[in-house]
């Protein structure tokens, strides 16, 4: 069976090269082509889990070594494959949901003249991530991470006539940049520490390692961890990546490109363990940015960007969960899968919205489409009651798994992590309530579509005629049957995993701890199901009983700064932009100054000097003769008074 890993990676591999590489030829059959070869690895997935499944937990793990990828001397890397339990995750959760937005695409993209070209982008962001995943050292890790790192460009930047795209894909790429110096940092001390890079080695030595290495290796994994996954402080590229066709909001946001630094975490957990002080880092950037993301999510109007806010919140759960440790290893886990099946069904609900509204995403210029889109509607609408935390969906389960880890982290800490949790509950149910009453509610705020050069997909021309009235309808089958897929995942994923014993499958990996809470999990649970009907209250309140503006009020400074992603452009361009480029501008004064001062004086000082001696060669023969009866007069007169004295 561990024959069959490579092919995971090599099928949709192959549909990449093929799509981009095949040329025009296979325009009208591309899409089946890399909806077929996703499919493909998605089988091969299962046919390895029914394996792993047969076998007892510590025998589990498989390993394919293709070859040498790197031979020196005292260094070496191999092409090499490990799949065990928590990759094993990732391969179906990756597949499975990445061939559903695969057929969801078909039809989304269906007049899109670059169709083949957008579907061979997918395969290559597919195959990168199972690389990724699968990787047995983190030198190999890195090159899919990086793959990962331009398929996301690609597909980000996919509609190029847009500035907006292209400009998003570039803050998209450099941001992530960042972190990946983190990475190779991180690669290179544990080769210096270990010797080597391979799992197994790095982990069973990082026992030995002192505790400052190990804290340094950790901090570099976590700033990794930060630009992939959009965590606090680099986190500003998410919301402009939307600028992307939905499906690839979909498939960065739910099964793939986020949830890589979340991977490389848990993946990494004998080093966080062993540096408590860079697992307490890790703890409080996901505890920041579960609150910054929900806090943004509130103020967005286009619906798209108030779910990149809440995919960053999210996250952040998860984040904060592996920083806890064995205690919440798994958890995190657990919660990034249910988050890929309703996030996904959220991103592709938020796409058919936009296919009958004329590619609109203001949701103040929706409204009571659940009329004209009921499947849409409800579809979208189980995706909704999952990431609150519904009692019953997914959601509920292993979000409120990571709450009872919060509290049980024990201490002044554990309530404090446990009041964020529970705060970000609150505001998870306030921001999602909002979107469903403005989407899908009150009365209909349809506006004439705009200018049609404006129109950022692959619509009919007809659809974005200016001044052409949005004409709500139901989505194409395509389109449909994946989201009725994934909304049955978010609903029946979370009790499959809680009562499927997903912690024992997990264990052998990740290990597990159960902590001791101060609070009892059924107050836990009672806690977080008050604060989500809280947050549903205060959105009802504001949103459900009230007339929605089409045009945003000003707000409140808070609500002004959450549009604006809480300032965080306008941080990076005050400190790193206006900073750099002061900071720049004062190296060139202190190079002209300091630096070419000292240079240039010296060659002039040179320069003077031989010039004035170069008058004493003129080329005259008197000249000499006087200078050298001068000469010996003086030697004469020297001599005699040394004598007199």
């Amino acid at each position: 069976m561990d024959n069959l890993i490579a092919l995971l990676i090599a099928a949709p591999l192959l549909g990449a090269l093929v799509l981009l590489l095949g040329g025009r030829r296979l325009d009208k059959s591309g899409h089946w082509l890399g909806t077929l070869l996703a499919a493909v690895s998605f089988v091969i997935g299962l046919v390895l889990f029914a394996d792993m499944l047969g076998k007892s937990a510590d025998d589990r793990a498989l390993h394919q070594t293709l070859y040498t990828w790197i031979p020196v001397e005292g260094f070496q890397a191999d092409m090499a494959f490990r799949l065990d339990q928590l990759s094993m995750t990732f391969v179906l959760l990756i597949t499975g949901v990445g061939t559903l937005i695969h057929v969801y695409s078909i039809g989304y993209m269906e007049h899109d003249e670059r169709r083949r070209r957008f579907f061979g982008y997918l395969n290559l962001f597919v195959a990168a991530m199972l690389l990724l995943v699968l990787a047995d050292n983190y030198l190999l890790l890195y090159f899919g991470w990086e793959g990962v790192g331009l398929a996301s460009y690609l597909l980000i930047g996919f509609w190029q006539h847009k500035p907006t795209a292209a400009t998003a894909a570039k803050k998209a790429f450099l941001v992530n940049r960042v972190g990946d110096m983190g990475l190779s940092i991180a690669i290179m001390l544990m080769f210096t520490t270990f010797g080597t890079f391979a799992f197994g080695p790095v982990f069973e030595a990082s026992g030995q390692a002192s505790e400052g290495k190990l804290t340094a290796i950790g901090l570099m994994l976590l700033l990794a961890a930060c630009g992939k996954s959009a965590q606090v402080p680099l986190q500003s590229w998410l919301g402009d990546a939307m600028e992307g066709p939905t499906p690839v909001s979909a498939l960065i946001h739910a099964a793939t490109m986020v949830t890589a630094g979340v991977y490389l975490i848990v993946r990494s957990a004998d080093i966080f363990d062993a540096a408590p002080d860079a697992q307490l880092v890790v703890t409080v950037v996901g505890a920041v940015t579960l609150l910054f993301g929900a806090i943004v999510g509130c103020a967005k109007d286009d619906i798209k960007k108030a779910l990149a806010g809440s995919t960053m919140s999210q996250i952040g759960y998860m984040i904060l969960a592996a920083g806890l440790g064995p205690i919440g290893y798994v958890f995190a886990i657990m919660h990034l899968v249910t988050h890929g099946f309703f996030k996904a069904g959220l991103f592709l609900g938020a796409g058919s919205v936009m296919h009958g509204m004329n590619d609109e995403v203001d949701m103040r210029k929706y409204g009571g489409l659940r009329k004209y889109m009921p499947v849409t509607f409800v579809t979208f609408g189980l995706g909704y009651l999952a990431i609150i935390g519904f009692p019953g969906l997914s959601g509920f389960f292993s979000k409120d798994k990571i709450i009872e880890a919060a509290f049980a982290k024990g201490g002044t800490e554990g309530w404090i992590l446990g009041a964020v949790t529970l705060l970000g509950a609150a505001i998870t149910a306030y921001y999602m309530t909002r979107v469903m009453l403005m989407t899908f509610f009150g009365e209909k705020r349809w506006q004439p579509a705009p200018d049609a050069d404006q129109a950022p997909s692959a619509e009919p021309a007809a659809e974005h005629a200016a001044g052409a009235m949005p004409h709500p309808h139901e989505s194409p089958k395509s389109m449909v049957i994946p989201m009725i897929l994934l909304a049955v995942g978010s609903v029946a994923a979370g009790a499959v995993f809680e009562f499927a014993g997903f912690v024992e499958w997990l264990e052998p990996v990740t290990g597990f701890e159960h902590g001791h809470s101060p609070v009892s999990a059924a107050a836990v649970t009672a806690a977080t199901v008050a604060v989500m009907v809280i947050g549903v209250g205060l959105a009802y309140l504001q949103y459900g009983r009230r007339p929605v503006p089409v045009v945003a009020p000003r707000g409140s400074l808070l609500t002004r700064a959450a549009r604006r992603d809480l300032l965080q452009d306008d941080f990076n361009h005050a400190v790193f932009v206006t900073g750099g480029t002061h900071l720049t501008r004062s190296l060139v004064y202190v190079d002209h100054s300091l630096v070419d001062g000292v240079v240039n004086g010296t060659a002039a000082a040179v320069g003077g000097l031989s010039g004035r001696l170069r008058k004493l060669q003129n080329g005259y023969a008197r000249t000499y003769a006087v200078s050298m009866f001068g000469g010996t007069a003086v030697l004469i007169a020297a001599t005699l008074l040394m004598r007199a004295v």
